[in-house]
């Protein structure tokens, strides 16, 4: 059985709630869409309530980390996956 989306790091009820709306309930839904099309798939859902935080608090969540630990080249590269490059 796969870890529920509010029980891994980074992740809590409100993310949870957020994600179940566009159909991932746990880890292995999150793990099988990818973080980058479920970021793009809250952004369509929610907007602008989404931010890129979101985007690195998943990604760490699959990687079992606090979200502050990702390294700036893998923020940069989430963000360049993602279409949100700062200029």
């Amino acid at each position: 059985m796969s870890t529920r989306i509010e029980d891994m790091r980074n992740l809590g009820p409100a993310m949870a709630r957020m994600l179940a709306e566009i159909g991932i309930l746990c880890e292995a839904d999150l793990r099988g869409f990818g973080v980058v099309e479920a970021y793009h798939r809250l952004k369509f859902r929610f907007g602008r309530h989404v931010t890129i935080l979101a985007l690195y608090a998943m990604e760490a969540a699959v990687r079992g980390c606090d979200w502050r630990a990702l390294d700036t080249e893998t923020k940069e590269h989430l963000r360049e996956q993602a279409g949100q490059n700062r200029r």
